[in-house]
Parts: C-alpha cells; sequence; structure tokens
C-alpha cells in the first residue's frame, strides 16, 4: 500500500498531529540507545491510547506493513529500530499511572509511564517497583517489559518479568486481549512468561499490571576499594558463598572508574583498580549483622578503603558514580560499544582477565561495568569512529566478549536484550532446532512476522516455512534481500 493512503487512513482513525511523515521529523526517531544502527521508518504514529495502537496495527495487518513500538528509545540492543518500509508506533504519550492498588500491592500502568515515575508516586505508601534499569530515570515500563529488563537490584529482586502478572495486549492482527490480571500464577500456559522479554515481535503491551514491593525497613550501603578487579571477585564470591544475598553487588573495573570521575565526580577512592558498591536491606536487625559479615569478606579480600554510607545523600552519591558510567564513557571516548553477556559468577576473575588480553592485544580499550553478584556483564568497547577501522576491531572485541562469554557457559544477553544487535550471534547459542521451535512461537502469535521483524532471529525466518534443518540457500538470500549470518 503507498504511504500515503496508509498515513491518510490513520490520520483519520488517530488524529492527523499523531501521525508523522515529514523525513526530517522522522529522522527523530531513526535509532534508540544503540545509535550504531540507523533506519528512517515510512511513518510515525504517536499512540495515546489503547485504540490507537489497535487501530494502526489493525491497518498495517490488512495493508502487511510491518510496525515496530518504541518507548522512550533507551534501548541498548536495537530492539526499537525502525523498519525503513514500516511504521513506528511510539508510546511516549501513553503515560499514565491508572490505578495503585495498595492492598494488592499492585499498580496498573500504561507502557509510556517512566520506571522511576512509579516509584516516586508509591513511595509515600510504603511500596516501589522494584526493577532498576541504570536508565531508570528515562525507561519507560512498556520497554522494561520488551526487553525484560532487570538493573542493580535483580540480584535479590529479580527482574521485569518477576513483577508482571498482567498485560493488555494488542495482537498482530489488532485484537486487544488480556493475558494474565492482579493474582499470582494464573492457570494454563505461561503466556505472560513469554510476551515479557518477546522484544515486541509478539504484540504490543497497551497496558501493564505489576507487583508492588514493600519499602524494606532499613539500607545499607558500602563502597569497597580493591587493587584489582581479580580482589574484588574474591570479595564477591566470598559473600555469595557464606549465604548472603544483597539487594546489590555492583563492580566497576579503573577505566569506568576514571569515566564516571571525569562526568560526575563521584569522588570514588584514588588509585583503586576495581570498587564495589554493595548494598543490604531488610528488618534492621538482619541489616547489621549481615552488613558486617559483608564488610569482614571485603576486608579479607584486601580491600585498602571502605566507606559506608552515613544517609540517602551520601548512599546517592555511591550509586551517581555507577548509575552514571555509561553516559560518563563519553567523556573519555567520541564512541564505544555497550556490551551484554551474562557468565557464571565463579567465572569472573578468568573472564575478566580474558577480556584484558583481548583488550591488550586489539589496542582497543574496554572499561567493565556489571552485576557481579550474578554475572552479568556489561563491557564498554571504546572506539573512535572518525578513525579508520576503529569501529571494526571495536566490533571485532565487542564479538569476541560474546564468544568468552558462550564458552564460560553464559549467555549472549542479560538484561538488553537481542534486538538487532545480537541477532546474528543467536547460532552461537542455539541450535537450528531451537530457533526453530522459538519460531514456532512466534508465529502462534503473528503468522504475518509483521511485528518488529528483523530482530531477535538470525536468518529470516517467515512463517510459512516448515521448522527444521533447510537445505540450500534461504530464497530471500537468494534474492539478494536478506543476509544469513
Amino acid at each position: 500500500m503507498d504511504t500515503e493512503v496508509l498515513a491518510g487512513r490513520l490520520r483519520a482513525l488517530v488524529g492527523a498531529d499523531a501521525v508523522l511523515t515529514d523525513r526530517q521529523e522522522l529522522r527523530t526517531y531513526e535509532c534508540d540507545g544503540l545509535a550504531h544502527y540507523r533506519v528512517v521508518p515510512a511513518m510515525v504514529v504517536l499512540a495515546a491510547s489503547t485504540a490507537d495502537v489497535a487501530a494502526t496495527v489493525t491497518e498495517c495487518a490488512r495493508a502487511g506493513v510491518p510496525f515496530v513500538a518504541r518507548g522512550s528509545g533507551t534501548g541498548l540492543s536495537g530492539g526499537a529500530l525502525p523498519h525503513a518500509d514500516g511504521v513506528l508506533i511510539v508510546m511516549s504519550r501513553m503515560r499514565d499511572v491508572l490505578e495503585v492498588d495498595r492492598d494488592n500491592q499492585r499498580a496498573v500502568v500504561e507502557p509510556g509511564v517512566i520506571n522511576l515515575q512509579l516509584s516516586d508516586l508509591t513511595r509515600p505508601v510504603g511500596y516501589y517497583y522494584a526493577p532498576d534499569p541504570s536508565s531508570q530515570q528515562v525507561c519507560s515500563i512498556g520497554g522494561n517489559v520488551a526487553e525484560n529488563s532487570g538493573g542493580a537490584h535483580c540480584l535479590k529482586y529479580g527482574f521485569t518479568t518477576n513483577h508482571v502478572t498482567g498485560l493488555e495486549l494488542v495482537t498482530a492482527a489488532g485484537d486487544v486481549v488480556e493475558v494474565g490480571g492482579k493474582a499470582p500464577d494464573p492457570t494454563g500456559y505461561d503466556l505472560l512468561g513469554a510476551l515479557v522479554g518477546s522484544e515486541g515481535t509478539l504484540g504490543i503491551a497497551t497496558r501493564v499490571t505489576v507487583r508492588l514491593t514493600r519499602t524494606p525497613e532499613d539500607v545499607s550501603t558500602l563502597l569497597a576499594a580493591f587493587a584489582s578487579t581479580d580482589a574484588a571477585g574474591e570479595a564477591v564470591s566470598a559473600i555469595i558463598g557464606a549465604g548472603v544475598i544483597p539487594a546489590a553487588i555492583e563492580m566497576m573495573d579503573a577505566l569506568a572508574i576514571e569515566a564516571a570521575e571525569a562526568a560526575v565526580h563521584c569522588d570514588y577512592p584514588a588509585g583503586a583498580g576495581a570498587v564495589l558498591i554493595v548494598e543490604i536491606d531488610g528488618p534492621a536487625p538482619d541489616v547489621r549483622h549481615v552488613f558486617a559479615e559483608v564488610e569482614r569478606h571485603c576486608r579479607d579480600a584486601g580491600a585498602f578503603e571502605i566507606r559506608i554510607a552515613r544517609d540517602d545523600t551520601e548512599r546517592a552519591l555511591f550509586w551517581k558514580g555507577r548509575k552514571s558510567a555509561f553516559a560518563a564513557v563519553g567523556r573519555i571516548s567520541p564512541d564505544y560499544i555497550v556490551q551484554d553477556g551474562v557468565i557464571p559468577r565463579t567465572s569472573l576473575p578468568e573472564v575478566l582477565r580474558a577480556i584484558a588480553e583481548l583488550s591488550e592485544r586489539s589496542g582497543v580499550r574496554v572499561a567493565n561495568v556489571f552485576h557481579a553478584g550474578d554475572g552479568n556483564l556489561h563491557p564498554l568497547v571504546l572506539f573512535d569512529d572518525g578513525h579508520e577501522g576503529e569501529a571494526e576491531r571495536a566490533e571485532e572485541v565487542s564479538g569476541a566478549i560474546l564468544d568468552l562469554c558462550i564458552e564460560h557457559g553464559g549467555s549472549i544477553t542479560g538484561e538488553h536484550g537481542v534486538g538487532a544487535d545480537k541477532a546474528k550471534f543467536m547460532p552461537r547459542m542455539f541450535t537450528d532446532d531451537d530457533l526453530d521451535t522459538m519460531q514456532l512461537v512466534r508465529c502462534a502469535f503473528d503468522p504475518d512476522s509483521i511485528s518488529n521483524p528483523g530482530k531477535v532471529f538470525p536468518t529470516p525466518r517467515l512463517c510459512g516455512e516448515r521448522p527444521g534443518r533447510h537445505q540450500g540457500a534461504h530464497p530471500l538470500a537468494e534474492a539478494g534481500v536478506a543476509e544469513v549470518f
């Protein structure tokens, strides 16, 4: 269908000011947080309600036009990268908290609600929303649902999937359906589990019911400085090995500390090769007991300085350096790739040494910031795109880091999703049979493959194909319209 014809239909349904077709305006939406990939969409719809989303998707389905949902555009895997011939459905006008049900510890929100906005609203009644990605001041809960986001405190409280009990979903055909609700553990197949983390390939969430978590009675936070990441890793192993589950254990290496100091002047201990931020929360007597144990493990592992936050202001300063680390790297490098991989926690020292060797061999600097407690690495691969070949070398190092994660029994993503960026790595982790099974799930929700196409799957797997091992070239690859990695 001609773009202008589709735009005319959509303007009649959702309002003229909600449909953008001017190329300069469309360029605002050409990428998400992974700016390395850019695609200008054919059209943008600024949805203000479930009805707007359903009407847009219905028209797309009738016309066979692909669509992509976008929250705040902070994703780091290209999950919201537009389709050049498709419609980008932007959810940022859907920012209402529809209900706070304190008695049932639930809240119902629209997908564009900012993550931190919900906690700010519910803290006065003694509750908060536990998933806390580093971008929680700007990222949306709908985007968190798409990517199954975690954050510093997911070690104790789990990922988004552990905090979503219901979704209102617009299917790829434009139907509005309810999955789950306020009650925990609905019977039947775990459709909710399939939807959270599906990266917009199974439909668009237009309303999210989330679990609220009781604000802990007491919180204590320490910052420990070590000479090396090995020593800091030893402290992490000792703490977890002792059966202690902190709310968070975060590690930053020397290069990440340098970037944070340049950006936000967090005043971390001078000369540190690594710092740990450890936070304990819960009933006050438990926190005091566990905190003393954590402090002892840090000293035993060689911490040369330990600071304990005296109040919320000092705690916020500890976290300021960590939470600003990704953006702060821009102070020491014009370009960088934020990688996201997972390894078993016990492999931390070995993998960090391997990353350091990789960096030294290639001449590509790598800063490490990560959720140490659950082995979720976030290496920041630095380069200058203005220098010929640097971007390619950075891509090679970034891919080699993911290979390290897989070799050590880990995963190519912990919380950023596969998106467009990591689709080519899927065959390194999954067999053809695995991918075909995933394809069957996708086809059950989206038989025409129009909901966020080109993401997650490494090859142009189509719902008309029979799952199984394929012989010969894929027809789309043969036609030169798709590449098989």
